[in-house]
């Protein structure tokens, strides 16, 4: 059994969504004005503390669980020719993974944070969105849910990440669904199309835009019709990271646009995230500015992989290191002013 029955089951677990703890901000908050440095000085790293503090509900947080979730799914898209890679290294990929040999695992064990990579389907690829919806509402709801399960009860941090050929012109078509405008307006070169590739992109959202229609205008239905199940099981850890109190850190354009639909749902529905990095994909610091989250990193990274998110990892350890670790005015006998 999926844990959620039916998208109305879905919609009813977004509207209730649980807040941090206020009192534990207010007192890192108060904490930072006393440490030896003047106030603000630190900038972001202020500011993500006391976020931190706010979602674990601690005045001190930890980072001793950090997790990092990656996602793998198939898109039938790929067979319009909207990726410079074939189908078939979803799979080869997720097969590296496991054997230690990508990106992720360097920076994964670089950050002190445990990798878990989940093959959705991989071998089932999804309809191609272009001609009909991507996915049935129950093999939506069985990524939801698997997404929405892997998340650990305990974790302290969660980083999120996919691995899909195509799924970059799925996000842009989630994006153009969710916040408007043509293809045109969201497709990038992905994983390197040349000017013909981008232009089947663009063709191929613009085309799945007509055919769905007024449909998208329910989040949940533009996810289910033009997304996948890497993006579905994203949302559903977005979801459950929520409802655990877990802070949670954002890659790029995919798993931002995957997470977006909660945006749609809830006007604070991720309060509890932040954009680990600006990705080099076109549409990944538009969609970014409209969903009014500011990215930790910007180093022109286009990997996926949850590989942005990973080394936002560092900045969050060194923001509370800052903030458990110095001294008050008064502990190291330094003048306030």
């Amino acid at each position: 059994m999926t844990r959620f029955a039916s998208l109305d089951s879905l919609r009813s677990a977004c509207q209730v969504l649980p807040d941090g703890d206020a009192n534990a901000a207010a007192a890192a908050s108060a904490r930072q004005n006393t440490l030896t440095k003047p106030q603000g000085s630190l900038g972001r790293l202020e500011d993500v503390a006391i976020w931190l503090a706010h979602w674990r509900g601690r005045t001190v947080p930890a980072l001793d669980k950090v997790e990092i979730l990656v996602f793998a799914g198939s898109h039938g898209v790929t067979a319009r020719g909207v990726s410079a890679f074939p189908a078939e290294v979803t799979a080869q990929m997720v097969g590296n993974f496991a054997t230690g040999g990508a990106a992720i695992n360097q920076l994964a064990k670089q950050a002190g944070a445990t990798l878990t990579v989940i093959p959705l389907d991989i071998d089932r690829p999804t309809a191609d969105f272009a001609a009909a919806p991507a996915m049935a509402e129950a093999d939506f709801l069985v990524a939801v849910g698997t997404g929405y399960d892997a998340v650990a009860t305990d974790c302290d941090l969660l980083c999120l990440g996919e691995m899909g050929i195509g799924n970059t012109t799925a996000a842009s078509a989630i994006a153009a669904a969710l916040f408007g405008g043509s293809g045109r307006d969201w497709v990038g070169r992905g994983t390197g199309v040349d000017d013909a590739g981008l232009a089947r992109k663009a063709e191929t959202v613009a085309t799945a835009l007509a055919l769905h229609g007024t449909a998208l205008a329910d989040p949940l239905e533009a996810l289910r019709r033009v997304g996948g199940r890497e993006l579905a099981a994203i949302f559903g850890a977005t979801l459950a990271a929520r409802h655990l109190r877990i802070p949670l850190v954002l890659d790029g354009f995919v798993c931002t646009a995957a997470a977006a639909p909660l945006a749609r749902l809830h006007a604070s529905g991720l309060a509890h995230t932040i954009a680990g990095h600006t990705s080099a994909e076109a549409g990944h610091a538009k969609l970014l500015a409209v969903m009014q989250l500011k990215p930790l990193l910007d180093l022109d990274m286009r990997l996926g992989e949850a590989s942005g998110a990973c080394l936002a990892v560092n900045i969050l350890r060194g923001a509370l290191a800052c903030h458990a670790g110095m001294a008050t005015f008064a502990e190291a006998g330094v003048s306030d002013g």
